[in-house]
């Protein structure tokens, strides 16, 4: 088990792909992790080796937990602050100049697990969810399928690689023979639209907040009529309000298309999307499902619930995870016969387009009433004032 506590770069992309073709489990992890956060993820890992920048040397640097599992770190410039660590430090540049390219002949399977992603889900708490070759490459080739993708293709990539999405674009870019440009400035989303025409960049993509960022923080409308290349936006990672979707439509060149998407790190990336020619009249809906996966909608009583009626979404198909890392009671209530439980509350329409209307433990009772707070967060971003906006629960006497 390999970790990498990168940013998006170069050595990331030769780091990922290198473990994978060394028959490794990579598990990618943000390098601007605390130590007191990375030290009990280390630990339940056990990793044999870390690799890192400048930001993680100085995590590392502190981390008691290292002492006791002693993984081989592998370094930006380490001599700084390794001079005699107690633990084995290679620089990376001396490690990257000394391999060798050849095929290796290693033989695995599409079962064998190639990566433990770590999200913090409802709960809070970090859970790694592991996930297969066929997890992983299945899911691939669904999304290059109905993006469409070849390799004339540039995708901007501005979601770091360490959250599954990030991952899905570098992975579905490298499969078709594309290319990634990689921006970690998005601070300065000015820059960002730049980019965006002088790279020709014929694919971008982003949660809500980023399209948020890019309408009403950079001059995304004044570069219109430059983007002649960009040839789709897809957006997950949430749902997106109406508002910013029609805004966002309205903004952008005609000819770019809009793929609203609906996604899960336990399915690898991606569960559905919304063709763009439905855009218009099916805005609220994921979609249906991608290649490969199967959506039903159960209710309570654990049975599949009639067309508008809602109940819970499960998936299933060859990219839903293997379950969770060293945790098999979180692993049992998500994974069953059926498939994976998304805790999120959908139901069908009569045309066979899903819809999602809230989290299964997600509402509030106040007053003696059930309150959809994704319903109330939807009327606050509607006033065009907010980026982001989370409606929680409080302890209250009266109500």
């Amino acid at each position: 088990r390999v970790v990498l506590l990168l940013e998006n770069s170069l050595e990331y992309v030769a780091s990922y792909y290198g473990v994978l073709k060394a028959a490794g489990v990579v598990v990618p992890l943000s390098p601007d992790l605390k130590a007191e956060n990375l030290a009990p993820i280390l630990a339940e890992l056990e990793a044999d080796f870390v690799i890192g920048g400048s930001k993680a040397a100085k995590s590392l640097h502190t981390l008691p937990a290292l002492h006791k599992s002693r993984p081989r770190l592998v370094l930006k410039a380490p001599k700084a602050l390794w001079p005699n660590g107690p633990v084995e430090v290679v620089a990376w540049e001396e490690l990257f100049a000394s391999g060798d390219a050849r095929n290796t002949d290693l033989v695995g399977d599409g079962g064998d697990v190639c990566s433990i992603i770590y999200t913090s889900g409802s709960s809070g708490r970090p859970k790694g969810v592991v996930l297969s070759h066929t997890n992983i490459v299945s899911n691939t080739h669904a999304i290059c399928e109905y993006l469409e993708l070849t390799a004339s293709d540039i995708q901007m990539v501005v979601l770091p690689f360490f959250y599954v999405m990030g991952k899905s674009l570098l992975n579905t870019h490298v499969a078709v023979g594309g290319q990634v440009v990689i921006n970690n400035q998005f601070a300065y989303p000015a820059a960002v639209v730049q980019q965006l025409v002088s790279e020709k960049v014929t694919g971008f993509s982003g949660v809500p907040s980023t399209f948020a960022y890019l309408l009403y923080r950079s001059p995304l409308a004044k570069y219109r009529g430059e983007l002649t290349h960009l040839r789709y936006c897809s957006q997950a990672g949430g749902a997106m309000p109406r508002h910013l979707k029609t805004e966002l439509r309205r903004v952008l060149p005609p000819h770019v298309q809009i793929y609203l998407m609906y996604g899960a790190t336990e399915a690898a990336a991606r569960l559905s999307y919304l063709e763009p020619d439905d855009f218009e009249k099916k805005m609220d809906s994921i979609g249906k499902p991608v290649r490969g996966v199967r959506f039903r909608v159960l209710n309570a009583q654990g049975e599949e619930a009639e067309v508008g009626q809602p109940g819970e979404l499960v998936a299933s198909g060859p990219n839903i995870m293997q379950g969770y890392w060293k945790d098999p009671q979180s692993t049992a209530q998500v994974l069953d016969s059926n498939g994976y439980h998304t805790g999120d509350i959908g139901y069908r329409d009569p045309d066979g387009f899903f819809y999602i209307v809230g989290r299964k433990d997600g509402l509030l009772k106040v007053g003696g009433h059930r309150i959809n707070p994704d319903e109330v967060e939807e009327v606050l971003m509607e006033s065009g004032l907010l980026v982001e906006v989370a409606v929680v629960g409080i302890p209250d006497k009266l109500m």
